[in-house]
């Protein structure tokens, strides 16, 4: 019998600078993690709505609950109380860990709301509230331009930020620049900065996406499987960039699409949040647990989705874009769609108990 829980026991064990995060809040599947080696947890509305789904004999009476108790509570009112309480409950399974490690792991990511994408304000002082829910908060927003003012000014007050919605090197670089400029801004004045623990997300599964769904748009050929390296690629060429310039930001990987989202970083000293069922695909493949994060995507391969996508180019150049193009890149746009739609549907959720069918 393997002396390992499944392949990704088996890459924490052999490689403990590569964490696995589990990419939900809900209890089971986090218990599932965290007994394979899982060190972080994350959540944002529209993982919470699936949570309530799986959930809902736990969930429901303390809905109803809030309803009683805040009368004058408007639906999103209600849905970010739940939130918020599903956020500290779920935190609190990953306490021992934040505490073993000295805040540099066991983390619970929780999301600002997506609506104020465009507001620097309203998204750092949400982060600032988050962060006092519990110890081990790590808070999400996203990259845009008023995001990366936000990373600064959270980082300051000792927010441990989560870049997400982000999906080029240039917006990677951007978010670790600006955490930078908090972290000293915190030295500066004395403050303590080394339990904190940011990182920045790459969505790469919809980068693949992306590209793919302009391959399709756009009537361009090219061979299907260089289409699986999109994200891949991105993420290794941020990666040499943060590794090359010494940021305190960790690079975090998301939206899985194949076994590859997982084998070819192994060994680096990044973080991957997986969904349950991509968890239980990975633990029972045959791919060998050895290093890879120092390997190159084959440079014909990057060449060609340079020469036959400009969209590509502006998710791998980082000179490509500029803080103020990020919220109108194709990926961008596609995913703050579904996140909003996501919300509306767990505000439809709470509308259901605040006003139920007669």
């Amino acid at each position: 019998m393997s002396e390992f829980k499944g392949k990704l026991h088996e890459t924490v064990v052999k490689f403990p600078c590569t964490d696995i995060w589990n990419d939900s809040c809900a209890q089971d599947d986090l218990e599932y993690a965290l007994e394979r080696g899982a060190v972080g947890a994350t959540t944002n509305p529209v993982i919470v709505k699936d949570v309530l789904k799986k959930e809902m004999d736990i969930w429901a009476p303390r809905i109803k609950a809030l309803n009683e108790e805040m009368p004058e509570a408007t639906e999103d009112d209600i849905a970010w109380a739940l939130i918020e309480e599903i956020a500290a409950l779920r935190a609190k399974m990953l306490l021992p860990t934040f505490e073993k490690f000295q805040g540099k792991k066991g983390r619970l990511s929780i999301q600002t709301n997506a609506k104020n994408y465009r507001n620097a304000k309203k998204m750092a002082e949400q982060a600032i509230h988050f962060n006092t829910l519990g110890a081990n908060m790590q808070v999400k927003m996203a990259t845009t331009k008023a995001g990366i003012e936000a990373f600064e000014e959270a980082t300051y007050h000792g927010v441990s930020i989560n870049a997400t919605i982000s999906f080029t090197v240039a917006q990677a670089v951007a978010v670790a620049e600006a955490v930078e400029r908090g972290l000293k801004r915190r030295e500066a004045e004395g403050l303590p900065t080394e339990d904190m623990a940011p990182v920045c997300t790459i969505m790469i599964g919809r980068v693949d996406d992306y590209i793919k769904y302009v391959a399709k748009r756009d009537g361009i050929e090219v061979d299907p499987e260089y289409l699986e390296w999109c994200g891949i690629a991105v993420f290794k060429e941020a990666y040499r960039i943060y590794q090359e310039r010494g940021f305190r930001t960790r690079l975090l990987t998301a939206a899985y699409r194949n076994t590859k989202h997982w084998s070819e970083f192994i060994g680096g000293d990044v973080c991957m949040t997986i969904a349950h069922p991509w968890q239980e695909k990975i633990n029972e493949c045959d791919t060998e647990v050895v290093e890879t994060m120092s390997k190159p995507v084959d440079p014909v391969i990057v060449e060609t989705l340079l020469a036959k996508f400009p969209e590509y180019v502006k998710a791998f150049d980082v000179n490509a874009q500029k803080p103020e193009d990020f919220e109108h890149y194709g990926a961008f746009i596609m995913t703050i769609n579904g996140f909003l739609a996501g919300y509306d549907e767990l505000c439809g959720i709470i509308r259901g108990f605040m006003n139920p069918q007669p």
